[in-house]
């Protein structure tokens, strides 16, 4: 399959008047990736616009796709390769707006949403697995710990998948039997990095089999965590991750092991361009969960004074450090804002806030942002569910949403991504 015009917008596949006419009829994608008919059956693997027939078996429609992976839908990385771009797109903006009418919350028009092309994940987390006298390295089957053994990948950039073979090579001539290893590569400015958790490298030819596989394949950096935290065993050069501008005018920011990183960098351009759009002239910005200061040093090029404020220690560091060396208006803050969040009357000296908090949400930090004067809130979030709750909370609080805009970085999953816009007026 190849991108076309299609993909990044989200029409109303239930537009049509006949959707309900036909109850075998798919009408819609649920959450979890099963199609959907009006009277609320759920069928794996049907697309919108798919019937099913008196046996079971499904009829294709007009929105189903061939998938283009061999290992789909074993795979547990993809759950929507039998959609097409059209379909995908749709999914990913209903997610949205779904979980927003799911607290009341009107979402509004919005625009198409985004979903990243193919072969663009720039991070992702393998495992690797002794079966018998092989070694099986992929990603592990949807709702299981079995590795599915990956020959191939539509997702991840083409340099980290061509280090799945070699990598399988590496770990075969171990003859460890109870291999058991996690995978995590990420593209950095210099290339790939490596971190290796629950493998021990015991003597002078395991340590020199892992130097010499580094230096061979060009890895910008190779960590290697034998149950005491990760160990850098090869780093020619001090990694970093260029942050609020990849095409010139970036800050390059030194990126830890396992520090969280947007999973694409288009998806990350698509968000930080919304937030950057909504906070255009504000003086003052709160960034709140700020990690390694993806947005705030996006929003710093744009000439706002930046507090960055994050829990996590490496990502903190690496982000304070960054600031002072490129001379950015930002200022890092320590603090955890799950158990000490931002006060009402900290939160009143800044124009503007910007949040992007885990998965679970941000539950107490909202409820202080709900209760201030803060004019404008952009909020960004990786689970619709707990975004809707928070939403819900701001405007209860006399906030309303003024603009909602749906990303899928993780394409052809089901994990979808958002940018919203809430004032205060």
């Amino acid at each position: 399959m190849t991108d076309n015009p299609d993909l990044n917008s989200s029409p109303d596949l239930n537009s049509s008047p006949d959707l309900n006419s036909n109850p075998d009829l798919i009408i819609r994608v649920a959450a979890k990736g099963d199609g959907a008919t009006a009277d609320g059956r759920h069928v794996p693997m049907a697309a919108p616009g798919d019937v099913i027939a008196p046996d079971g078996s499904l009829i294709h429609g007009p929105d189903h796709a061939e998938p283009v992976c061999r290992h789909f839908p074993a795979c547990g990385s993809c759950q929507l390769q039998h959609l097409t771009d059209r379909a995908l797109a749709a999914y990913v903006g209903d997610r949205v707006a779904g979980a927003a009418r799911g607290q009341g919350i009107d979402p509004g028009t919005m625009p198409p949403a985004h979903v990243s092309p193919p072969q663009t994940r720039r991070r992702a987390t393998l495992h690797a697995q002794a079966i018998g006298k092989r070694v099986v390295v992929g990603f592990r089957e949807g709702g299981s710990h079995r590795v599915v053994d990956l020959k191939a990948c539509a997702v991840m950039l083409p340099e980290l998948f061509a280090l799945v073979a070699p990598l399988r090579d590496l770990l075969t001539r171990r003859a460890d039997r109870k291999l058991v290893v996690d995978i995590a590569m990420t593209r950095a400015d210099q290339g790939v990095t490596l971190d290796l958790s629950g493998l021990v490298t015991e003597g002078l030819a395991a340590t020199e089999a892992m130097l010499d596989f580094a230096r061979d394949h060009a890895l910008a950096r190779l960590t290697i965590d034998s149950g005491y935290g990760p160990e850098t065993v090869w780093e020619p050069e001090p990694v970093t991750i260029t942050l609020g501008g990849q095409q010139g005018g970036g800050t390059p920011v030194s990126l830890p092991p396992g520090a969280f990183l947007q999973a694409t960098a288009d998806g990350e351009a698509a968000l930080g361009s919304a937030a950057c759009e909504w906070l255009a002239g504000a003086a003052t910005v709160a960034d709140l969960f700020s990690g390694l200061g993806t947005f705030a040093f996006a929003l710093a090029r744009g000439g706002a004074k930046v507090l960055a404020v994050e829990a996590a220690r490496d990502a903190h560091l690496s982000c304070q450090a960054a600031a002072r060396t490129w001379g950015r208006p930002v200022h890092a803050m320590h603090r955890d804002l799950f158990r000490n969040p931002l006060q009402t009357e900290e939160l009143d000296r800044f124009a503007a806030v910007l949040l992007d908090p885990p998965r679970a949400g941000a539950r107490e930090q909202v409820a202080q942002i709900a209760a201030s004067r803060v004019a404008r809130v952009v909020y960004i979030s990786c689970n619709p569910a707990s975004w809707a709750r928070d939403a819900a909370t701001l405007i209860a609080g006399g906030y309303r949403l003024a603009d909602l805009r749906a990303v899928g970085q993780f394409r052809w999953s089901t994990h979808v991504e958002l940018a919203s816009l809430f004032l205060r007026d």
